[in-house]
C-alpha cells in the first residue's frame, strides 16, 4: 500500500483528483491534503473520512510519500517538487513547469509510458492530452505527417477565476482574469503571447505534441481559444497522414480504440459536443471528412472533459499506469 500526498487539494482539479482516485479504486495506505496557508485548514471529506487540509511547508515536502499528485501552479512545483522527489516521491505534476525537460516524462497513458529518469512525471496540457490520444491510433495505423490544431477551450480551464468571469459577464460585470469579456464573446488569446505570434498555450501544443507522441521533426501548428463555455474543450484536428485511407478506415480504428467514443452521423445531428463531453472518461471524435485541399488529409472533431481527461483524469491514470507496473522509488 503507498502513502500519497495530493497538492493543491482545494483547486479544482484536486478536488477532481480527488474523485478520480475513488473512482479508479486506486488503494493507499496514507493519504495526505495539501493546499497553500490561504486554503490550509479546510475539511475535505473522502471515502468517508474527514480529512484536514495542510499547508504545504519545506519540512512536509521532505516526509516520506510514494506518490504525489502536484496541482497547485508551476512556481509551486518549481519549489517543491524536487523537495518531494529528493525524499523519494514520484510527483506526478499537472503544471506546465517540467513537461518540456529532457529528462522529465510527458504522459498520457493510453499513449506513452514512463522511463522515469527522474522522479518527476508531467502531466501535458489539457488540450494535448485529448489530441494526442486519437492521433497515437492513427499514427500507429497510418503514420502522421503533420497536424493543424484549434481549440475552442472552456472557461474552466482558467480555474474559478475564468469560471467567476464568464459569470459574472452575463450580470455585466466586467472581467476581471481575461483581458476582455468572455461572456457572448471569443478570445484567440490564451497565455501570453510570444515573439513568433503565438501564444504560450499554442507553442505547448506544439512541442508537447512531438515530445509524447516520440515525433520530434512533426509538422504541428496550433491556435487556441478561449470560448464562453463552462466545461470541456472542444479541438479541431486537421491532420496529414503518412499512408492513404479514408474517412470509413479512420471511423473503424476509433470505433475499435479504447477510452475513445466516435459518434459521427450528422445526417441525425450526432456529433461530439462539449456538454455531453463533461463529467465524462472519454475523448469523443466526430465529423470526421477529407480536407480536399491537402492530400491525405482529414478532419476530426474532439471534445473532452479538461478538468478530468485533461487533467485530474489523465494524473491519476498515470498513478494507476506506475501501481499496476510495480514502478515506485526507493
Amino acid at each position: 500500500m503507498s502513502k500519497i500526498a495530493v497538492v493543491g487539494a482545494t483547486g479544482l482539479v484536486g478536488e477532481n483528483m480527488l474523485k478520480m482516485l475513488e473512482k479508479q479504486n486506486i488503494p493507499f495506505e496514507s493519504l495526505v491534503l495539501f493546499s497553500s496557508e490561504k486554503s490550509a485548514g479546510k475539511e475535505i471529506t473522502f471515502q468517508g473520512k474527514t480529512y484536514i487540509v495542510e499547508a504545504l511547508t519545506e519540512e512536509k515536502a521532505r516526509a516520506h510519500f510514494d506518490y504525489v499528485l502536484m496541482s497547485a501552479g508551476g512556481q509551486t512545483s518549481l519549489k517543491y517538487s524536487p523537495i518531494f522527489e529528493s525524499a523519494g516521491a514520484i510527483v506526478i505534476d499537472n503544471s506546465s513547469a517540467f513537461r518540456m525537460f529532457e529528462d522529465i516524462d510527458l504522459i498520457v497513458p493510453e499513449v506513452n509510458e514512463p522511463k522515469l529518469k527522474r522522479g518527476i512525471i508531467a502531466n501535458p496540457n489539457c488540450s494535448t492530452i485529448q489530441s494526442v490520444v486519437p492521433l497515437k491510433y492513427l499514427n500507429d495505423q497510418f503514420g502522421i505527417t503533420r497536424v493543424n490544431y484549434t481549440t475552442y477551450q472552456a472557461v474552466s480551464g482558467s480555474g474559478v477565476k475564468g469560471k467567476q468571469d464568464l459569470l459574472n459577464g452575463e450580470k455585466g460585470l466586467p472581467p476581471q482574469n481575461y483581458p476582455h469579456p468572455i461572456y457572448n464573446n471569443v478570445l484567440p488569446h490564451i497565455d501570453d503571447f510570444l515573439e513568433n505570434g503565438y501564444t504560450k498555450e499554442e507553442q505547448k501544443m506544439i512541442d508537447e505534441t512531438r515530445k509524447i507522441l516520440n515525433l520530434p521533426d512533426l509538422k504541428v501548428s496550433a491556435t487556441c481559444v478561449r470560448v464562453p463555455v463552462l466545461d470541456s474543450h472542444s479541438v479541431l484536428i486537421n491532420v496529414t497522414l503518412d499512408k492513404p485511407t479514408t474517412v470509413e478506415e479512420i471511423k473503424r480504428v476509433f470505433e475499435s480504440a479504447e477510452h475513445v467514443v466516435l459518434i459521427d452521423n450528422p445526417s441525425n445531428n450526432e456529433y461530439p459536443l462539449a456538454i455531453n463531453s463533461t463529467g465524462k472518461d472519454e475523448v469523443f471524435v466526430g465529423r470526421i471528412r477529407q480536407d480536399d485541399s491537402l492530400d491525405n488529409t482529414f478532419y476530426i472533431w474532439c471534445t473532452a472533459d479538461n478538468l478530468l481527461k485533461g487533467a485530474a483524469l489523465n494524473a491519476v491514470q498515470i498513478l494507476k499506469q506506475l501501481l499496476d507496473k510495480g514502478l515506485k522509488r526507493q
